[in-house]
């Protein structure tokens, strides 16, 4: 047996063997659980801080802090759910009515474009004509099919699912909360003292990270508030405040983003026909979502201690394989691999 294939080695092969075989199988099955357990990291200096502040035990501060997670989360979930489902029904019932208007408004702007095409050859005409046409009812067909009721009966078909995964996220959110010191106790247990505070670092560390990475979320969201309502100002002057303050929410939240207001915002304005509005709006939320993309990667950097360049192909590798939550798993993996070489439980200093 070669010199090289040590026992230490053998087990940091199956670990990484382990490893592959729990994000490919075992991780999108276990997502809810997972994110309750970082939620429940993330919650537990809120708990320490109660029970210091105002000389509680652990279980009259878990209940406290959990309630108001709760409430939150809730009010959250209610705003975004209600709004988008109640906005996206009213559209597939008014979208046959005004996509009729809008063929109407179409020949007529077809009429006006041809009286500046005389004199042309008939090919060229009848070609414009055609592309015209052509684009014409491939956005129709496209709108028509994001709002059908296919797509809506599919969405509505998804809420179960949804719910009985929020419901096991809260339930292990709350154990995890509960038995989050004893949990700690058991691994440490099973560590000797080197690697436990190793371990320790780590911990401390990801949880520098995790305030960074909310930091980064809202200083970025800041300049989404900030280009909404100046956009606003030009496209939609009476709904400036109140809709760059939507927008902002929403934009906190990593997975939506502004663009999931901006953009059945313009859609809306395309199919009851006033097109100048759908297209100030769709290129509104073009620089909105270039903003976000330049300025997320340099905040985040700075706040949870990577480069750019390291941010941006975590954030992308991140959403080619987990899809839109990638982008918050991706750099976290990096961080924790960078955690682990720190604190030198992973060795790097090979040359070959």
């Amino acid at each position: 047996m070669p010199k090289w294939i040590t026992k230490k080695f053998l087990i940091l092969a199956l670990l990484i063997v382990l490893l592959i075989l729990f994000l490919t199988f075992v991780l999108p099955l276990a997502v809810p659980i997972l994110l309750a357990l970082i939620t429940a990291f993330f919650l537990e200096p809120i708990v320490k801080w109660c029970k210091e502040k105002f000389k509680w035990n652990r279980k009259t501060a878990v209940i406290t802090v959990f309630i108001l997670f709760l409430l939150l989360i809730t009010a959250t979930l209610y705003f975004t759910i209600t709004q988008l489902v109640g906005q996206i029904i009213q559209l597939t019932k008014i979208a046959p009515d005004y996509f009729n208007t809008l063929s109407l408004s179409w020949m007529n702007v077809q009429s006006k474009l041809f009286s500046f095409t005389q004199g042309m050859p008939i090919e060229v005409v009848t070609s414009i004509k055609n592309e015209l046409d052509e684009f014409l009812n491939t956005m129709q067909k496209a709108i028509l099919g994001i709002v059908s009721y296919n797509s809506i009966s599919k969405l509505l078909t998804g809420i179960p699912n949804f719910l009985v995964s929020f419901i096991v996220y809260i339930i292990t959110l709350f154990l995890f909360m509960l038995d989050l010191t004893e949990l700690k106790k058991m691994v440490f247990r099973h560590l000797t003292p080197a690697t436990a505070e190793k371990v320790r670092f780590m911990t401390s560390r990801l949880n520098s990270v995790i305030f960074g990475f909310l930091k980064a979320q809202l200083l970025a969201s800041l300049f989404i508030l900030v280009g909404s309502f100046i956009g606003l100002l030009f496209i939609a002057p009476k709904y400036a405040i109140i809709m760059s303050i939507v927008i902002w929410i929403i934009d906190i939240i990593p997975i939506l983003g502004s663009i999931a207001i901006v953009g059945p915002w313009s859609l809306y304005q395309f199919v009851i026909g006033d097109i100048a509005m759908g297209t100030k709006l769709a290129i509104l939320a073009l620089v909105l979502l270039v903003i976000r993309r330049a300025v997320e990667p340099k905040l985040m950097g700075s706040q949870i201690g990577l480069s750019p360049l390291a941010t941006l192909i975590a954030m992308f590798i991140g959403l080619q394989i987990f899809g839109f939550l990638g982008l918050i798993i991706g750099p976290f993996v990096v961080i924790i691999f960078t955690t682990a070489k720190e604190a030198g439980i992973i060795k790097t200093n090979f040359k070959l």
